[in-house]
Parts: C-alpha cells; sequence; structure tokens
C-alpha cells in the first residue's frame, strides 16, 4: 500500500479533482490513500523559535501517522532529484516486500529535525517553487508515471 500523508488540506476544487483522478488511476497498481493532519498557523513565525516549533508540531503530526516498519519518502527541498526512468526504478525498489510506502509532504516552513530524521529517503521534486497542494498532485502523477513506465505502458512524455 502506498500513502501519502500532508500536512494540511486540500482546498482548491480543481486539484481536488486532479487529485482523485491520480488517485483512480493509481489504484489499478496498488491501494493508495491520503492522510491529512493539521498544519498549524504560521502568522507570527517572524518571532524567534516560533517557526521551529510550528514545524515541530507539524512534524509530530505526520510522524504519530508513520509506523515503525513503513518506507518513509521525504518530500524535502535538500533532497534527491531523479528523472522519470530512476523515479520508476526506485518507487519499485522502495515498495517491494515493504509494509506501506509512505510519501511525506511537511508543511510550508519545511520539515522538522525529526521528520528528516525518520526518512529513508528525502525527494527533491524540483528546482522550482510549487504550492503544497500543487506538490499532491505532482507527486501523485509521478507515482502514477513510475508504475506506467514499471509496467512498460506508453503514457505521454
Amino acid at each position: 500500500m502506498i500513502r501519502l500523508i500532508c500536512i494540511g488540506k486540500m482546498k482548491d476544487k480543481a486539484l481536488r479533482l486532479l487529485q482523485e483522478e491520480y488517485l483512480k488511476r493509481i489504484s489499478a497498481f496498488d491501494r493508495i490513500e491520503i492522510t491529512e493532519v493539521k498544519d498549524e498557523p504560521n502568522d507570527n513565525v517572524h518571532r524567534q523559535g516560533e517557526a521551529a516549533l510550528v514545524m515541530s508540531r507539524e512534524g509530530e503530526r505526520a510522524l504519530s501517522k508513520i509506523r515503525n516498519d513503513d518506507y518513509v519518502v521525504l518530500l524535502d527541498l535538500h533532497g534527491e532529484m531523479w528523472d522519470s526512468e530512476a523515479f520508476a526504478r526506485k518507487l519499485q525498489g522502495w515498495h517491494d516486500g515493504r509494509a506501506d510506502l509512505v510519501f511525506v509532504i511537511a508543511g510550508s516552513l519545511g520539515p522538522s529535525p525529526a521528520l528528516v530524521s525518520r526518512a529513508n529517503v528525502r525527494w527533491k521534486l524540483s528546482d522550482l517553487t510549487f504550492t503544497h497542494l500543487m506538490t499532491r498532485v505532482l507527486v501523485l502523477e509521478q507515482i502514477y508515471r513510475g508504475f506506467m513506465i514499471s509496467a512498460g505502458r506508453s503514457y505521454h512524455k
């Protein structure tokens, strides 16, 4: 099973429809679910220590949804980047013989140190900046693309 843990709720109707479409497509290959955890207000991140506190609280909520035997791929600006074929190979390797493969999208301030420590892999999706809601759709699209590549099936480039 694949799980996507996201800090915050999907609030955009158009992106929610895309998310649902990719969940349906991926379900032809594996079970998949999205778990949303509450995000913290971050209006006062300019105050000393506030950003770290926000990241810590959000990180703990995400960590509470991760089991010891889960393989965790953390979306992280300091992670590794791969092309689609390399990602497809990694996706297959990460998922083989494991309980659950868990992708984590941290909050807008980034992942907490505890979340970074728990990650088995850190994945940088792009050098570009995306909203967290758009990142969800992009991650789902790449998972679907990875399954299609691994299955040797045609998918637009």
